[in-house]
């Protein structure tokens, strides 16, 4: 099966600062988890912040089914079916669950097609529909994500882009989130993830990427990239996969 998405030798940085991607290279494919690891500052959650528009592309490209993505608005990316989660989630805290799902699908005209389809969200998320009139900010962290992915998934994206989803949360929660993500997964929704807990993201996933100061190291099956001795011992701490 062809690529998804295709990050082409790409340099991204913040403003007029320092490139922080230097020739950074991905290839997504369609319907499997995507699990990107290494170091702080190695510039994973800004490789994100590139695809999705956040940050200009200075050199090489983007391509999303073969077509270029550089220069566009991150709403452009966003209509074209690639949707961000950033670590701070985005909600809305004054809003209850419901109006979050809505601001999930702001884009769509058919506003009865939207709520039918906040409705076959809410189903899949039995806490979601149960706590659907709480105001988001009032949730535990857990749940906020849950909201957060489960926004994601109105306008039937092709790929979810997730900044660190394991963050601050408890380990029982941080497991449910990767269930989350399978179910994603197996809704036909590519999912692209940075993660903090390298060993957990990688036993999660179906492919590996290893970035370590902007440039792609690695990339495999995530079984590979877990057995590797050279991944184990710099990124890994030295842990064998179970």
């Amino acid at each position: 099966m062809s690529e998804l998405l295709h990050v082409s030798n790409v340099t991204a940085g913040y403003g007029d600062g320092p490139a922080i991607l230097d020739g950074a290279e991905l290839r997504v494919e369609p319907g499997k988890v995507h699990c990107i690891i290494g170091p702080n500052g190695a510039g994973k959650s800004t490789l994100l912040k590139a695809i999705c528009g956040m940050l200009k592309v200075r050199n090489g490209d983007v391509l999303y089914k073969g077509e270029s993505l550089k220069g566009l608005r991150p709403d452009q990316v966003l209509r074209k079916g690639i949707c961000f989660v950033p670590q701070e989630r985005a909600l809305f805290p004054k809003m209850t669950v419901r109006e979050n799902m809505r601001m999930g699908g702001f884009s769509m005209s058919d506003k009865s097609g939207l709520e039918k389809r906040i409705d076959e969200i809410e189903e899949l998320f039995p806490i979601l529909k149960e706590r659907r009139d709480q105001h988001a900010g009032t949730m535990s962290g857990g749940q906020q994500q849950t909201l957060a992915m489960a926004r994601t998934m109105i306008l039937k994206p092709d790929i979810v882009m997730l900044d660190e989803p394991s963050l601050g949360l408890a380990p029982k929660i941080v497991q449910e989130m990767f269930s989350i993500m399978k179910m994603m997964a197996a809704e036909g929704i590519t999912i692209l993830l940075v993660e903090q807990n390298a060993l957990m993201g990688l036993k999660n996933s179906d492919q590996g990427v290893v970035l370590d100061l902007g440039r792609t190291l690695f990339s495999g099956p995530a079984d590979d990239v877990l057995r590797d001795p050279r991944i184990q011992d710099l990124y890994l701490g030295g842990k064998k996969a179970a």
